[in-house]
């Protein structure tokens, strides 16, 4: 039987367990320290427009927005 799980360990003490487990052949700990998917989609992608590109994107969504708005 293999299963793959994700957790998230919220108390240290659960990581010596994890780890007694392991050493008892229980489990396999298959990575550590794996980066949380807790950063905004801001921080993800800035500087990945110009500020030019960014400008002419803001522009275009107003137009859009009247357009909708005059309809």
């Amino acid at each position: 039987m293999e299963n793959t799980l994700l957790i998230q360990v919220t108390n240290q003490k659960a990581v010596a367990l994890l780890h007694e487990l392991e050493e008892l052949n229980l489990i396999k700990v298959l990575r550590k320290n794996i980066p949380t998917a807790t950063s905004s989609l801001s921080k993800k992608y800035k500087g990945s427009l110009t500020k030019e590109q960014g400008q002419d994107l803001n522009k275009h969504i107003k137009q859009m927005r009247n357009e909708w708005s005059n309809i």
